[in-house]
């Protein structure tokens, strides 16, 4: 799979990706991760229920673990095989740095307390070793899982945005970090935070659908 990059640093591919709303489960493994994916959702409604900026803080916290864990051990794979990895390093960890500018985002939005702080941690703590092992049973089972996560992302943020623009969450402005991440007008708000993000999050669910496809 070749890419080109964005002046951001975040990639999208040469090479069309086919866009899934949603992978339908082929087999056990799909099972699996999509299991362990709506198990992980239900704890968020039940924690954060309607706060979506402060579920956005948690989710990209979670998020922005895979990439780097994938990103690593196809490094050493490349390197243990001596063979080209055909970008699929710069990819992963281009997702992994993507997801780390949310979280830096919505950390200025949503403005955690100190528990959630410490949730963040330990979430992010138990989440990259079990992630890390998953990846070295079955990659294939790891990216499906992350399809499935970017799905819920998807849907999380257009929910979110659907709550700015009836009035429920307020439109505030856009952090300083947004608007150069993503090159956007100075008097930018959140709604476009929000849409911005959640472009990425679409092309990130595709991409791991992909290579989970293609791992298969």
């Amino acid at each position: 799979m070749s890419h080109e990059f964005r002046a951001n640093g975040f990639f999208k591919a040469a090479e069309p990706v086919k866009s899934v709303q949603h992978h339908i489960p082929e087999n056990v493994r799909d099972r699996i991760a999509l299991l362990c994916v709506k198990f992980l959702r239900y704890f968020a409604d039940l924690f954060f229920a309607r706060r979506y900026g402060h579920r956005a803080v948690v989710l990209e916290t979670i998020a922005a673990v895979p990439g780097m864990v994938g990103g690593s051990l196809q490094h050493l794979k490349s390197l243990h095989r001596m063979a080209s990895d055909d970008g699929w390093i710069r990819t992963l960890l281009d997702e992994a740095e993507n997801e780390r500018m949310h979280l830096l985002t919505f950390i200025l939005i949503a403005q955690p307390s100190r528990f959630e702080r410490l949730l963040i941690l330990l979430v992010q703590g138990a989440f990259y070793n079990v992630y890390f092992l998953l990846y070295l049973f079955s990659p294939a089972t790891a990216h499906r899982v992350v399809g499935y996560l970017e799905e819920e992302a998807v849907h999380s943020y257009t929910t979110y945005l659907a709550g700015v623009d009836d009035g429920t969450y307020a439109n505030v402005p856009a952090p300083a970090i947004a608007i150069d991440y993503w090159q956007l007008a100075a008097d930018a708000r959140l709604r476009e935070v929000i849409i911005a993000v959640r472009a990425d999050e679409a092309t990130h669910r595709d991409v791991n659908h992909q290579f989970a496809n293609h791992l298969s």
